[in-house]
């Protein structure tokens, strides 16, 4: 073959190859859905003179045009495996893999973010708190406590971190759960804790706040939907990391529980199972991310009460906790404003627990 035959061969693989993506640009149907990032795609944008002079239309062409493109989950696994596994980058996207499990490098701590969140914790207790309420405060550790420094990525002080909290916090009793934990009692592929392995921080935070242990973890029944579990750090990262199983606790007691979701004024159940097999399966507990929901134990003696103020992790531990108690509120201000609580939640003759991960604490700008 002469040279100059091989020269057209290339010039017409070439144009076969830039038209054929090109066809598939243009033809095969636009996700309006990023199931793997968890996240909407960008929109197309109008077309006008004006938005091509100022320049948002190209911006919003070339997020739209990424967002849309053919293959894109398959070709952002392939630049995760390149950046990982050939050119031996530490993380992708500031996730890495180690041992098959995910975590989200978190370094180093942000003093003011956790005095930020300190103060929003503080603002509510002098407005709705009095020096008689039992007031507690627990630290959730992410993951990177228990992998960091196994995988050879730089890790906060995590003990330093928790005192700083408290030392800010000075009106509420620190409960320790650092030391019942362990990565294993997280999901491999997500930031949360595992509901069937954290039922002896549920009766330490229980013992703490002179609740009644009314359960042993022999007492719960195990259940696990039928639905592989990709967590948030998967999308994240796009390596290639084995689905895991979502399981939920329950007995008589939980299983007697109304849950009312006062955000969007109806009754929910404790589990959602039809959310066990949506886009987030973790909103199975209860309900997802809703800035106001109660339970109600109609099986608790002594009209206890306690309000939790909590993220994401409080969801899967307040079925546990609510045991000991006639009623517990939940409280996320990530999406509700603490001034307009008083018209909802009575905080008389209630506990209260800050039960918050080092994600939010170390990221407290979404605290309102």
């Amino acid at each position: 073959m002469t040279e100059n035959r091989k020269n057209k061969i290339i010039c017409i693989l070439t144009a076969l190859f830039f038209a054929a993506g090109f066809l598939l640009c243009v033809f095969l149907p636009k996700p309006e859905y990023l199931a793997a990032e968890r996240r909407r795609a960008a929109l197309r944008p109008e077309l006008s003179l004006d938005a091509v002079m100022s320049g948002r239309f190209m911006d919003g062409f070339e997020s739209w045009s990424t967002d849309t493109f053919p293959m894109r989950d398959q070709l952002r696994t392939v630049q995760a495996l390149t950046a990982t596994r050939v050119f031996l980058q530490k993380d992708n996207n500031g996730i890495y893999d180690h041992k098959g499990i995910l975590a989200a490098v978190e370094y180093p701590m942000d003093p003011d973010s956790v005095r930020h969140a300190a103060d929003r914790f503080r603002y509510l207790y002098d407005t709705y708190l009095t020096p008689e309420t039992k007031v507690y405060l627990a630290v959730i550790p992410d993951k990177g406590c228990f992998l960091a420094k196994e995988s050879g990525h730089p890790a906060m002080d995590y003990e330093a971190f928790e005192r700083l909290m408290a030392d800010q916090t000075e009106f509420a009793t620190l409960i320790p759960i650092r030391d019942l934990l362990s990565i294993d009692d997280y999901y491999r592929t997500d930031t949360h804790w595992r509901q069937e392995k954290i039922t002896d921080v549920a009766d330490r935070l229980t013992e703490y706040m002179g609740g009644v242990l009314t359960a042993d973890r022999a007492d719960y029944e195990v259940h696990t939907p039928n639905q592989a579990f990709y967590g948030v750090y998967y999308g994240q990262a796009a390596l290639p990391v084995e689905p895991e199983n979502l399981c939920y606790l329950t007995d008589d007691v939980i299983d007697g529980y109304l849950v009312y979701d006062w955000q969007n004024g109806k009754e929910i159940p404790v589990y959602d199972l039809e959310r066990a097999a949506g886009r987030d399966p973790y909103e199975m507990f209860l309900s997802g991310s809703l800035s106001l929901v109660t339970i109600e134990n109609k099986a608790a003696e002594g009209g206890r009460s306690l309000v939790i103020f909590r993220d994401s992790f409080g969801s899967s531990i307040a079925p546990l906790l609510a045991r000991s108690y006639e009623r517990v509120t939940l409280i996320d201000i990530r999406y509700i404003q603490p001034d307009l609580l008083g018209q909802f939640v009575d905080f008389s003759d209630s506990d209260v627990l800050f039960l918050y991960s080092t994600l939010v604490l170390g990221h407290s700008e979404t605290l309102k």
